[in-house]
């Protein structure tokens, strides 16, 4: 059976992010891939996603994504996300909170041959940095 674009953003946030499988990076990824918005600069590659991740995975131990909506367009695919967890590691340069987040994102990936090529991300971290305690929240009112 074809991997449609849909199955393969979906199996990517449940195999590569929910089960925290790193041999699905490879297997889910092109070598050549270019995934933009999440580390302040592209990431280019497979290998050049890992340490991101892990990052990302030791900061927040316990988060799941669900991915809620998609849509598909061609090879293109576009997920909404909605990101729950708890800040338990101090991989992201600052001291473990152990607060909870919940948060969403969006990302559009670009599909061949069944691998990802191609992510543009847009989460909303500055809530994530807010739920945390490293960035104040506004006061309104």
């Amino acid at each position: 059976m074809h991997a449609t674009p849909d199955t393969i953003m979906r199996e990517w946030f449940d195999e590569v992010w929910n089960n925290r499988r790193v041999d699905a990076i490879d297997r889910l990824m092109a070598s050549n891939a270019t995934v933009h918005g999440l580390a302040g600069v592209p990431i280019s590659g497979a290998a050049a996603f890992k340490p991101f991740h892990k990052t990302f995975c030791d900061s927040f131990p316990e988060f799941q994504i669900e991915v809620t909506q998609s849509l598909v367009d061609g090879d293109r695919v576009c997920v909404v996300c909605h990101v729950t967890g708890r800040h338990g590691g101090d991989a992201l340069g600052g001291q473990a909170t152990g607060k909870s987040v919940d948060f969403w994102g969006m990302t559009v990936g670009r599909i061949e041959n069944g691998q990802i090529v191609e992510g543009w991300n847009t989460f909303d971290f500055l809530t994530m940095f807010q739920q945390i305690g490293w960035v104040p929240s506004p006061v309104v009112g």
